[in-house]
């Protein structure tokens, strides 16, 4: 399609080009529901070389700088977790993390080399494929060992497989618990085709500073992880890599940082939750970040409402105005949250406009009465950057009292990633 100077201002106000709006197909490209996430790989990467410059300071003089685990579960936070994780390689990510067996498949059969830590472990009879696929367990329970160390024993090959330990140190959730390390280390001694390569805990408050039990809680968990890391060196065990900082605590916490971190919400431009708020501040002036992902739509019918007019199911919206109504080709089924109903705002013509009346599986109405040239094919924007203009995902989810992950991962399988630099 020739690129015609009003294909160019259309795009530049977020409309599609005239021949798309009539419903006409572009040559060689098909057109779908105009529903769609923008993954900035360029703000992905930013973000990676940021969080490791933050964590490998020139004043320390490491002789080996710290390593960076790219955690890509939860399909990379919504951006697609074999597409992130493979652009994140590119980009000089060391290891990567992912929640179970499946997802590290994915992400070995997109191309990723580098070493993959299965967070939540394995269930029995899972063993083997996490094997085949060269795939890093967690142990979390010392009965794993055995599965493991039979798994690895069926797999050609002598070198051993390599397992991370867990150590449960205060969050009551997975793994051993202190006082188990000798078991562990009893139980490890009578396997032969398994290799300990790495040991990890995880932080249950490591955004809270406050005076409370809760602020004093990571703290706590460090001392504990430290003393049973002490215990298996006691018992002759080499640890390998100890890492325990996850996003919070990259940021804030230093003495956290260990020999690998484990970024998550902060690889996708978000810092996470902290108490008092005012950390937050501080923490997004010490690592400055770019939103990734930019969650759109488009307007797909426009109506005149007159003044007591109610809008969408149960009239939950009714018009104190004559009003002028935009659709959305996108609802709650795409993984805008239906909290937002007569509570959001999304960014139209770099402009905020309401999100009225309940918000449908497929349909979101806006009202879009103070925006001026609106048209059907108008671009919106419900999280993320339009031109200059930014709608932060964490700014929103905070409006509706939840946390930015839950925005991200909840756009749904049927929004096409489109993967721009």
């Amino acid at each position: 399609m020739r690129d015609t100077q009003e294909n160019k201002g259309a795009a530049r106000l977020g409309r599609r080009p005239l021949q798309e709006q009539s419903g006409a197909s572009p040559k060689g490209k098909e057109v779908r529901r105009p529903v769609w996430a923008e993954v900035s790989l360029g703000a992905l990467a930013f973000n990676l070389e940021a969080i490791r410059k933050h964590v490998n300071p020139p004043e320390e003089k490491r002789n080996t700088p710290r390593k960076v685990l790219s955690i890509v579960k939860g399909n990379g936070y919504g951006h697609g977790g074999p597409e992130v994780a493979k652009a994140l390689e590119k980009a000089g990510s060391d290891w990567f993390g992912v929640t179970c067996t499946d997802e590290g498949i994915a992400v070995r059969k997109n191309g990723v080399r580098k070493p993959i830590l299965v967070l939540t472990s394995f269930v029995p009879g899972e063993e083997s494929r996490l094997v085949k696929h060269d795939l890093t367990a967690v142990i979390h329970r010392c009965e794993q060992l055995a599965l493991l160390d039979r798994a690895a024993a069926r797999r050609s090959g002598k070198k051993r497989v390599p397992f991370h330990l867990k150590i449960d140190t205060g969050m009551n959730r997975l793994g051993i618990a202190s006082g188990d390390v000798e078991c562990f280390a009893r139980q490890l001694g009578k396997c032969k085709n398994i290799e300990l390569t790495g040991i990890f805990s995880h932080f249950a408050s490591s955004g809270v500073f406050t005076d409370t039990a809760v602020g004093q809680q990571t703290r706590e968990q460090e001392e504990r992880f430290y003393a049973a890391l002490e215990k298996l060196r006691a018992l002759g065990i080499d640890p390998g890599i100890v890492h325990l900082a996850n996003s919070a605590a990259i940021v804030s916490r230093p003495e956290t940082w260990a020999d690998m971190v484990r970024p998550g919400a902060i690889l996708y431009g978000y810092h996470p939750g902290y108490d008092p708020v005012e950390k937050r501040e501080e923490a997004e002036a010490r690592l400055p970040l770019k939103p990734v992902m930019s969650l759109r739509s488009r307007i797909i019918s426009l109506r005149n409402v007159p003044q007591g007019a109610g809008v969408g199911y149960d009239a939950a919206f009714v018009a104190r105005r004559p009003s002028r109504i935009g659709v959305l080709a996108a609802g709650y089924g795409d993984g805008i949250h239906r909290s937002l109903g007569n509570r959001g705002n999304v960014l139209v013509r770099g402009k905020l406009a309401p999100i009225v009346g309940i918000i449908s599986m497929d349909v979101t109405m806006i009202d879009v009465t103070d925006i001026e040239d609106v048209e059907i094919g108008d671009a919106a924007t419900v999280h993320g950057t339009d031109g200059k203009q930014v709608l932060p995902a964490n700014r929103v989810a905070r409006s509706i009292g939840t946390v930015t992950s839950d925005l991200l991962c909840a756009v749904s399988q049927r929004v096409p990633r489109l993967y721009v630099r």
